[in-house]
């Protein structure tokens, strides 16, 4: 007789198969074993919310060939992965295989965790088997009910509402309103110039020497109150910063600045310290791969999940910051064998953790061995993964390294007028000692500054006035918009990647240059759902309802009984926008007479592929014709039109009209510009 190791993946049961031996099968289920089927709502509101799961079409053969060998098994080990996602697949797995043909007994079965695929961890594991943690597998199903209770609401009201074929989401949708609250702040920011002003002086003593440029902090006024003996009080000073909003002003300040004779203020030097970011979470890990290799969180979470199932990081879905002790020490050791003593900060660095209810009993993400480096992961899984693999690697290690000694200097020159004075400020910093940043360089380089002494005369040489203009906030990215997630408890870490994907799917936002912009459908979508929903479409409520499932998790609350709270004002709601006004979706609208019916003006419509024309006529007239989105710059190889296409996966990139003829394309519109410019020359 065989103990039987039942896991979600090939490859995981590969790499765990490699440290068990020949007493144990390990069989994967590919996933999920059961399912709520996707043509209904599958929820049994008058039963307690029952969700009505089914076998998964294509696992009856699967369940069938388990059913068999856990009737003959000693053991059966349920080792799918370390969170609520992975325990309800164990329940799902524990219940076929109890209720099926085989009548396999209950206590055969034992669930195994662990958070990396190493011998000692999974040897560690097999000694350690618990229960499947009800309380885990209740806070999924109750987030499975209350997602289909809310989507397979609102999705049929927005068919009759907005438009056919759309469909909205619990979690999703307080995305999508995030990305349109903040494409509406941008439309109504009004720009305003501002000035700043930027000298160059040298010391009188070394007029030779290269000038440093100092930037106007203040302008300092002396504030004179006369009494009738016209007495003069002094001591009363005006300081507050500078703001240059015109032309006119910048101009009066650089010709009233060049009269004055300028000395040397407070001179301020004193070494600071950077200390190491903490290992990388869910979020962080996230947030870093879309920053440094432009890479969405879907991509980010394929690539780890391959990385911990062949053994390389630990598991990837965690806002834990902690590592454990044994991590550490090697860590210690490594670092002080590969860089020295001095590069080991005398005590460990413990790292707190901010996110509200993270799981402590997780570790950070960090690689399982220290030893093996990026070209081990290039070697056996390719370039992408090891990318990520050596930001993770770093990021780990730095994490337990030494500070950065950095020297910083502030110096001050101050014109010497007794009525007016014109006060500038430079810094200045020398790196003193890298410590962590041996591994994670920064965007840090050595500015020295001439040896300037307090009180002493300075030349200047030059001064002159920049233009600026004030900018609106920033649009979200990958990056921005998962912290943002975080930050206001929307989702939980093994969501964020999948909120970003269903609303792209969905055709709701854009993601062009990096950059999330919300389409007209993703725009009406929302006004309907904050019009008629607020409550539900609201981040303190949806951060409310994170925090109820992780009471659920944590056995502190009922998900029955949560759930009718929710379901019954809902319902209500419901009913009551049956009656709501419909929402139009905003079209572009064009010049061009339709080709077909000749009567009516060709507009440019949103549909689930992206932007198309179609007449206005629509209904009477059905003409429809693909839209090409034209960038008005000409190809630097051809001189064709440089148009915006797409890739089979959806992903935005530049290339000629008159392709496969010409074969220019980027990726990036500022590479096709500098392309053009060059060419033009």
């Amino acid at each position: 007789m065989k103990n039987l190791v039942i896991v979600e993946s090939p490859t995981k049961a590969k790499t765990i198969g490699k440290f068990l031996g020949s007493d144990y099968i390990i069989k994967f289920s590919m996933g999920h074993v059961m399912d709520l089927p996707k043509n209904k709502m599958s929820i049994d509101i008058e039963n307690d919310f029952k969700p009505q799961y089914e076998v998964v079409a294509d696992k009856k053969a699967l369940i069938a060939e388990l059913q068999k060998l856990a009737k003959g098994a000693d053991e059966i080990l349920l080792a799918t992965d370390p969170d609520r996602e992975g325990e309800a697949i164990s329940a799902n797995i524990q219940e076929l295989l109890t209720d099926g043909k085989a009548k396999v007994a209950t206590d055969k079965f034992k669930r195994i965790v662990f958070h990396e695929i190493t011998e000692g961890a999974i040897k560690e594991a097999v000694n350690s088997p618990r229960k499947v943690d009800t309380n885990l597998v209740d806070a999924q199903t109750a987030r499975r009910v209350l997602d289909r209770l809310v989507g397979y609401s609102l999705s049929p009201l927005l068919w009759k509402k907005v438009r056919r074929g759309l469909s909205a989401g619990r979690v999703q949708s307080v995305a999508l309103r995030l990305l349109v609250e903040r494409e509406r702040e941008i439309e109504k920011f009004g720009k305003e110039p501002y000035f700043t002003v930027h000298a160059l002086f040298v010391q009188e003593s070394a007029t030779s020497q290269d000038p440093t440029e100092f930037t106007l902090l203040e302008i300092k006024k002396i504030k004179v109150e006369v009494s009738q003996k016209l007495q003069l009080y002094d001591g009363d000073y005006e300081f507050g910063k500078t703001t240059i909003d015109t032309k006119e002003k910048s101009e009066d300040i650089l010709a009233d600045a060049k009269k004055h004779d300028y000395v040397i203020g407070d001179v301020n030097t004193r070494e600071t310290k950077r200390s190491p970011y903490p290992p990388f979470t869910t979020s962080t890990l996230q947030q870093q791969a879309a920053s440094r290799f432009g890479l969405p969180g879907k991509r980010t979470m394929s690539l780890a999940q391959k990385l911990y199932e062949e053994g390389f990081i630990t598991y990837h879905r965690t806002d834990s910051m902690t590592l454990a002790p044994v991590a550490i020490k090697q860590m210690r050791e490594f670092i002080e064998k590969e860089y020295g003593v001095k590069y080991v900060p005398a005590a460990p660095r413990n790292y707190l953790t901010k996110q509200k209810n993270a799981q402590e009993a997780h570790e950070a993400i960090r690689p399982t061995k220290f030893e093996r480096s990026a070209s081990d992961v290039r070697a056996e899984l390719g370039e992408a993964y090891a990318k990520l693999y050596d930001l993770i690697w770093k990021r780990t290690v730095a994490s337990q390294m030494t500070d950065a000694l950095i020297e910083s200097t502030t110096v001050f020159a101050e014109s010497t007028d007794d009525q007016k004075s014109y006060r500038f400020k430079t810094n200045g910093s020398i790196l003193l000692f890298d410590g962590f940043l041996r591994l994670t360089p920064l965007a840090l380089e050595d500015r020295r500054l001439p040896k300037f002494i307090s009180g002493e005369k300075v030349v200047l040489k030059e001064i002159r006035a920049e233009e600026h203009e004030t900018t609106p906030p920033p649009r979200y990215n990958d990056a921005s918009l998962i912290k943002t997630l975080e930050e206001k408890s929307i989702g939980r870490p093994s969501t964020y990647a999948s909120i970003i994907s269903t609303i792209t799917d969905r055709g709701y936002l854009e993601r062009i240059e990096r950059k999330f912009i919300p389409t007209s459908v993703g725009a009406a979508v929302n006004d309907f759902l904050v019009a008629n929903f607020s409550t539900i479409d609201d981040i303190p409520f949806t951060a409310q309802m994170e925090d109820d499932l992780d009471a659920v998790a944590n056995g502190e609350r009922e998900w029955h009984q949560m759930m009718k709270e929710f379901y019954d004002p809902f319902a209500k709601k419901l009913k009551e926008v049956e009656g709501a006004a419909r929402v139009a979706i905003p079209v572009e609208t064009t010049d061009e007479v339709c080709p077909q019916c000749h009567k009516g003006k060709l507009i440019i419509r949103t549909g689930r592929f992206g932007k198309f024309f179609s007449c206005d006529q629509f209904p009477e007239c059905r003409f429809t014709k693909q839209f090409v989105e034209d960038t008005n710059i000409a190809c630097p190889k051809d001189g064709g039109k440089v148009i915006v296409k797409k890739t089979r996966k959806g992903r935005k990139f530049f290339g000629c009209s008159n392709y496969p003829k010409c074969d220019f394309a980027a990726w990036k519109l500022e590479d096709v510009k500098k392309a053009s410019q060059t060419a033009s020359k």
